[in-house]
């Protein structure tokens, strides 16, 4: 049995990387007696995977990972269990069951995600965000220079930007993500920032929910699964 797991990760919790990330869940599904199966071999682990690690330094309300049971457990019991030996900094939102294909694992089927970015310490919308957002979309492309792991290429990155709306709480963004096109909300910043003219303050990031594709549209990860009863 497959179970997609929906995690909140903030506070100080924000400054750790995926392997450490990794390293607490495991620690956490053996406190938590979680029934979860392990791969074959001289040097077994844990069959874990994530949809779409989370860069240092952001929090998240929607993160989402896969991991497969030896035998059934009810979701509530699961959620509370692992909620139960959680610190400050990490909660389990939700544990659904999810498709054993292996199409249908997170990290396969993101496409999207949702962001919002405020100026850091204040929780505010810089003043011209409200009055350059609309002309800075409109631009048929948005050419930057984006880093690989051997060098950097030119790409546009405007056909990436799927929405972009500034709201009360801040600068909601709804981005490609995934294996075949990823744009990080840090990278459309710096193209915003470089396009008005101005320096960029610093910044916070807040990813909001992550995003299959369907033919009518998205679905979150989440419903992609179903509660365990």
């Amino acid at each position: 049995m497959k179970v997609r797991i929906k995690f909140r990760k903030y506070g100080i919790l924000r400054f750790i990387g995926h392997l450490d990330v990794m390293r607490y869940f495991q620690k956490a599904m053996r406190r938590a007696c979680i029934p979860i199966a392990f791969t074959g071999g001289y040097s077994p682990h844990m069959i874990m995977s994530f949809a779409q690690p989370l860069g240092i330094g952001l929090t998240s309300d929607g993160e989402y990972m896969d991991i497969e049971l030896t035998e059934s457990i009810p979701s509530d019991r699961a959620v509370e269990a692992l909620n139960a030996v959680m610190t400050e900094g990490m909660e389990v939102v939700s544990f659904r069951q999810i498709s054993d294909d292996k199409k249908s694992s997170g990290m396969t089927i993101v496409a999207a995600a949702d962001y919002l970015v405020t100026v850091r310490g204040t929780d505010t919308v810089a003043a011209f965000w409200r009055e350059k957002l609309e002309d800075f979309l409109a631009q048929p492309s948005v050419l930057v220079m984006k880093k690989t792991k051997r060098s950097e290429k030119e790409m546009d990155i405007r056909p990436l930007i799927y929405q972009a709306a500034v709201t009360e709480n801040g600068l909601f963004l709804k981005l490609a993500a995934g294996s075949a096109d990823n744009l990080k909300p840090d990278l459309v910043m710096d193209a915003f920032y470089d396009w008005a003219g101005m320096s960029r303050e610093p910044l916070h990031f807040h990813r909001l929910e992550l995003f299959a594709r369907t033919e009518d549209g998205f679905i979150t990860l989440e419903d992609a699964g179903h509660a365990i009863r």
